[in-house]
């Protein structure tokens, strides 16, 4: 996208489709490798007020293929839960780790800093592989991703960690059901959460409530309470 032309529209010709493939650059022209306010034990690569990815507007990520970069933004539920991880590593110590809906891998990070001896990063959108697999790099740690959408399975994984993952209704419906069968069988499901609208108000135990920075833009706020919710 060239900024400078009237209306912020390209020239004919001039947009580059990005694809998964060769998304690597372009990640890197429009992020900074930074640690999120409530987790400086991890390094990703993440959009600030300075980049032109913080500019752009849907429409405009639409024009050159792609999807709202939630990848780019340390969200306060998986900040909460990234913290929590980190201060409790008996959580996920030797355990196969799940990190559902993992954005920049942040989480998936965080366990496997606190000692988790499996990690899989799923998440739907396919850009999520590349930047997860810079953010494994910064941090010198190794994950496998999972682009698929993996509510209803279960792969014997012994923790599911999930952050910022209630703010879509028919998305909630889905994931309970989901998570009672998990924990029925034995696995740990930990959520990390600021508040969203569709946040179950029962079934939930509050294990650590956290007071994340944020970024105003995004969440209205500059400090979101966060807190970490076990599967009861």
């Amino acid at each position: 996208m060239e900024r400078g032309l009237p209306h912020g529209r390209p020239r004919p010709g001039t947009v580059t489709r990005l694809t998964p493939k060769n998304a690597k650059t372009f990640i890197l022209d429009n992020t900074a490798l930074m640690a999120p306010p409530h987790v400086p034990e991890v390094l990703l690569h993440l959009a600030d007020e300075a980049h032109d990815l913080w500019l752009r507007t849907e429409e405009e990520l639409a024009e050159i293929g792609l999807p709202p970069p939630f990848w780019a933004f340390a969200w306060a539920g998986g900040q909460g839960l990234a913290r929590y991880v980190l201060d409790h590593p008996a959580s996920v110590r030797g355990k196969r780790v799940l990190d559902f809906a993992s954005g920049s891998g942040l989480v998936a990070i965080a366990a496997l800093k606190a000692g988790a001896c499996e990690v899989i990063a799923a998440d739907i959108d396919p850009f999520c592989a590349t930047v997860i697999a810079l953010n494994l790099e910064a941090n010198g740690v190794s994950a496998e991703f999972l682009d698929a959408d993996c509510v209803g399975s279960d792969d014997g994984w012994d923790v599911v960690l999930a952050g910022d993952v209630f703010y879509d209704k028919p998305l909630a419906d889905r994931l309970m059901p989901w998570f009672a069968i998990l924990k029925a069988r034995g696995a740990d499901i930990l959520v990390g959460d600021p508040g969203r609208a569709y946040l179950p108000k029962s079934g939930l135990h509050s294990l650590a409530v956290y007071q994340v920075p944020v970024t105003r833009a995004l969440e209205d706020a500059e400090v979101k309470r966060t807190t970490v919710w076990r599967l009861a």
